[in-house]
């Protein structure tokens, strides 16, 4: 099945008031693959995966999964396992029954509890409650509650918002392997240097549009990813800073 379209937008818009804050996208993730999704701040990036995963209609176009959008599929939790926000908790719960509440509404195993606080290094915190916590440690947390229904895609937002150095070396092992095992990953990062250490493939928009959409390898092959990023979306200013501190 590698190789396969499991993530497409077609014509993707979508307009808030007189802002469009996507026009007109269309791009695909293959199936078994780590994609990034890139772009300037206000590119249209949260409101594509928010899109993607049903929590804003678009005003055209549409934005599937597996040849579905979101409402239709069987068993979206099982289908896509998504991280937009790391606050979205009750601060008053211990991340272990925020785990148990998830298991319910997703219908999965409750051992599956257990294995993703391990995989996301989190069994000794999994007593206390999530109002003390981190931000890098929500972020471990939204991903184990992205990760407990056994996904077959992970979806997505700056996932790497607050993570330590270490944590952002784990966290690109997490999602290499969840590929290698067969998963696709669609990931948004401003991190571009962990990016190319990270993805397969990278789709980059600006003002809402597709720029372009290549394998790493392709598009880097004449220069690094912040170089190549830079000049596809016109950062003239980025660029000029960066030249000055060489």
């Amino acid at each position: 099945m590698a190789g396969m379209e499991i993530i497409k937008a077609e014509g993707l818009t979508k307009k808030f008031g007189s802002v469009r804050a996507v026009d007109d996208l269309s791009f695909s993730v293959e199936r078994g693959s780590v994609t990034g999704f890139l772009g300037p701040n206000g590119a249209g990036k949260t409101t594509t995966l928010r899109m993607l995963l049903g929590l804003v209609t678009p005003d055209a176009g549409t934005a599937t999964i597996d040849g579905r959008v979101y409402r239709d599929l069987a068993e979206p939790l099982h289908q896509v396992g998504a991280v937009l926000e790391a606050s979205s908790f009750h601060p008053g719960r211990t991340a272990r029954d925020h785990l148990r509440i998830q298991a319910l509404a997703a219908r999965a195993d409750r051992s599956r509890i257990g294995d993703v606080l391990d995989l996301v290094q989190l069994t000794e915190a999994a007593g206390r409650r999530i109002g003390g916590f981190s931000l890098g440690m929500r972020q471990r947390l939204g991903l184990a509650t992205a990760l407990l229904a056994d996904p077959e895609i992970l979806v997505l937002d700056e996932p790497a918002n607050g993570l330590d150095p270490e944590g952002v070396h784990w966290l690109r092992g997490l999602l290499q392997g969840f590929a290698a095992e067969g998963g696709t990953v669609l990931v948004s990062s401003h991190m571009l240097a962990e990016t190319a250490q990270t993805v397969d493939s990278v789709v980059i928009v600006d003002h809402g549009r597709l720029v372009t959409q290549s394998p790493l390898a392709s598009l880097t092959a004449h220069g690094d990813l912040e170089d190549v990023f830079l000049q596809l979306t016109g950062n003239t200013s980025a660029k000029s800073v960066k030249e000055a501190w060489k």
